[in-house]
């Protein structure tokens, strides 16, 4: 897991779930970084179990709790992804579905970047589907990128930019390939509605792979195992726009 400063550790809460571990920043009220474990021979279909709930292992007033998502344009957006930990028998396999909807597993992002399937959604699937089609062990790690200057809102500071890591065992090596999303683009706290009103109108989004370095740097999380395992060719520099899945280098 890539580590928090220690100026954070204090503030910070490991909270161990099915198939995956959230590191609460309890400050910002949301994930420093979560982890997921992905066994792509032993994924499973389960019903989708929509009930958000905190985790009482800790206080709900370090939770970013329903009062931010009611009647806004901002969804819950899951950090580690329902279908990720979903795999092993029956019973695991929807413990693990259920565990993902605790509210420390939630970030707001704007819905039209957390729901077209050519933002986030896109990402993860092949990240998921790369999993299962190789029968593949991978771990994904994800989390917004907190900064002191997001804006607030509601009692918390949204996260404009998101990140993503996979890490697999090529058979030789440890490899990792990393991702930053945009929501800038997509959030005006000026037109969020601090009580229930209109939603606004959305704009573009951005979507880039990034060394893990980069990665590494943006947020402050210890990750040196991950940056060198770095998959991406030397040659690669700089921030990659990506428009489609097509456009990944693994």
């Amino acid at each position: 897991m890539p580590r928090v400063p220690e100026a954070l550790a204090a503030a910070s809460v490991v909270l161990d779930y099915q198939h995956f571990t959230v590191v609460l920043d309890t400050g910002r009220r949301l994930a420093a970084v979560t982890g997921v474990n992905i066994d792509g021979a032993r994924l499973m279909q389960v019903p989708r179990d929509d009930r958000w709930i905190f985790d009482d292992r800790v206080s709900e007033d370090v939770q970013a709790g329903p009062e931010v998502y009611a009647r806004n344009d901002l969804d819950r957006g899951h950090l580690v992804r329902r279908n990720d930990p979903v795999w092993g028998d029956a019973d695991v396999a929807n413990r693990a579905n259920t565990d993902t909807f605790h509210f420390t597993n939630a970030a707001p992002q704007a819905s039209g970047f957390n729901q077209s399937k050519e933002l986030w959604v896109g990402l993860e699937d092949h990240v998921l589907e790369h999993a299962r089609v190789h029968d593949l062990k991978l771990s994904v790690f994800t989390g917004p990128v907190l900064e002191e200057d997001d804006p607030p809102y509601r009692g918390i500071r949204i996260p404009l930019k998101f990140w993503k890591i996979a890490a697999w065992n090529t058979g030789e090596a440890l490899a990792t390939t990393g991702f930053v999303v945009d929501q800038s683009p997509l959030v005006d706290v000026d037109k969020l509605p601090r009580v229930p009103g209109a939603v606004p109108p959305l704009g573009p989004f951005r979507t880039f792979q990034v060394r893990i370095a980069d990665i590494a740097e943006l947020t402050g999380l210890s990750m040196p195992e991950l940056v060198d395992a770095e998959h991406l060719p030397r040659s690669v520099t700089g921030w990659r726009p990506l428009e489609s899945a097509d456009d990944i280098l693994v």
